[in-house]
């Protein structure tokens, strides 16, 4: 049986790299996957301690915020597509020139 220790200490890795990823990258799709990353690692933790305390909360908690991240890539991935189709670049520096 696997301790409850590795599963946080994954979850808070995959969480780090998730920030490195929004913080260094400039691509919104890139972006966008370390968003996601984020998201499943803050549920990668929701089971661990559901399962450390035999509770269900936490994997109910899990259901509603995958349903959350996917319509929150379907709206991103709208206006990447929206954007894209405009300016020719998903660069996020690029992004501020849509103004006016």
């Amino acid at each position: 049986m696997v301790p409850t220790t590795y599963y946080i200490a994954l979850s808070a890795i995959l969480f780090t790299m998730g920030v490195a990823g929004v913080l260094i990258r400039r691509n919104a799709i890139i972006i966008f996957m370390s968003v996601e990353l984020m998201l499943n690692s803050a549920n990668l933790a929701f089971v661990a301690f559901a399962r450390q305390f035999a509770s269900l909360d936490g994997q109910i908690f899990v259901f509603f915020v995958m349903t959350v991240a996917a319509a929150e890539v379907a709206v991103g991935l709208a206006l990447i597509v929206a954007i894209f189709r405009t300016k020719k670049s998903i660069n996020v520096d690029e992004i501020n020139t849509l103004r006016g």
